[in-house]
């Protein structure tokens, strides 16, 4: 996935710097992340979610807001309302460059951020968010005792995470008085709305009242026993393949046309976790599933083996292949489904002492309704018919580019 960092003047003229997730062919649409309260852009959840999106063929920017992460300014001059500010020149800046966001992602106070924002972004149609509070306000409640002072003296540090923070008078005001309800009821843009049950920092009926709150179409998805910053890795990878499938019927992510030389288009693979073996495996921008390897080898057991893969090829070739004769000749085939177990077997045609190992397919075909012996026995032998099959028991070449 390449990753193009990239920087662009926020509302008071600071540097913000941002990371613009590229997908590795064409982009079919853009989408703008916003990160939590006094988090970064390089969050695990962020990371993951820009990544699952890329690999759909989804361009993300992820940046930091005022005086956070890389970004230049003082955290304790931003308010709600700057960072609303810093996500509409964030969606200028994509604009500028024809990838105008067709979907925002907010994440904690970030997600209350874009509720607010999306209305004044034309090119919105959908908008996800991940742990968000309802009200702004809600945010004060991390600042303990401190809010007397702020009162008092203009502003005070607040421990956040372990980190010190300088709040200001002016924030507090702002998120008090920021109201998102008629923001929500007006959004008019399709909502997904994702939250912990257990989440102790926004509690869930945050997500109740905001999902009331918006009209059709909404959708509201549980993340379980995930915590509020979604630091586990399975949480994360959870919440973007939601949004992932979710967004596809909100965006227009029509695929362009296949490279000549592949008539049905491209298979990109893309490592997902460089720790384990997990891969993206996406054909267009409609159709993905994840390949892994068995825990016992040294993989995470998420998807099948690249072997896994080659059977069910050989399986579901099989089974078309079949229905398609049976459909044809009009018969009564009511059910068909083909078990196959690969194997690797010693090459009993190979030359005399010879160590080599051969590819072995067994294929158990059921076949289910009223057909008699003969058609029965016609439809086995078309199974070997199937091109998948004639691919495997013929030699194949595999040109290999280094790009």
């Amino acid at each position: 996935m390449p990753t193009e960092r990239i920087t662009f003047a926020g509302h008071d003229g600071d540097t913000l710097a941002a990371r613009l997730d590229l997908p590795d062919g064409p982009v079919l649409a853009t989408a703008l992340f916003a990160h939590c309260f006094t988090c970064t852009k390089d969050i695990p959840a962020a990371r993951r979610i820009a990544g699952r999106l890329a690999a759909m063929g989804i361009a993300v920017m992820r940046f930091d807001f005022t005086g956070l992460g890389h970004s230049a300014g003082e955290f304790a001059n931003t308010t709600f309302s700057s960072n609303v500010a810093d996500l509409r020149i964030a969606s200028e800046y994509l604009a500028s460059r024809n990838m105008a966001p067709a979907m925002l992602i907010g994440h904690s106070l970030g997600g209350a951020a874009v509720l607010r924002a999306a209305g004044d972004i034309a090119s919105v149609r959908a908008v996800v968010t991940l742990g968000a509070p309802y009200d702004p306000e809600h945010v004060t409640h991390n600042f303990a005792g401190a809010l007397e002072t702020i009162a008092a003296e203009g502003e005070a540090d607040v421990s956040l995470g372990g980190r010190p923070f300088r709040i200001k008078r002016e924030f507090v005001e702002d998120v008090a008085a920021n109201n998102l309800a008629p923001a929500i009821a007006n959004l008019k843009r399709a909502l997904l709305v994702m939250h912990a049950p257990q989440d102790t920092t926004v509690g869930i009926e945050n997500a109740a009242s905001i999902f009331a709150a918006a009209k059709h179409p909404k959708s509201f998805v549980t993340l379980d026993n995930a915590d509020h910053l979604i630091t586990n890795q399975d949480d994360a990878e959870y919440a973007a393949e939601v949004i992932t499938a979710w967004s596809a019927r909100y965006l227009d992510l029509r695929p362009p046309a296949p490279p000549i030389g592949a008539p049905e288009g491209i298979v990109r693979v893309s490592e997902a976790d460089s720790n384990g073996f997990l891969q993206d495996i996406n054909a267009g921008p409609f159709h993905h599933a994840l390949a892994d390897e068995p825990l016992a080898y040294g993989g995470t057991n998420k998807g099948m083996s690249p072997y896994g893969f080659l059977s069910s090829g050989l399986g579901a070739c099989t089974s078309m292949t079949i229905r398609m004769y049976a459909r044809r000749k009009g018969w009564p085939l009511t059910h068909v489904y083909v078990d196959v177990c690969h194997n690797k077997v010693h090459a009993q045609d190979a030359e005399t002492g010879s160590g080599e190992k051969i590819d072995g397919f067994r294929r158990k075909i059921h076949l289910e309704g009223p057909l008699s012996d003969e058609q029965r026995q016609r439809l086995l032998e078309i199974a070997d018919k199937c091109p998948v099959h004639r691919t495997l028991e013929r030699a194949s070449t595999v040109e290999t580019v280094l790009v």
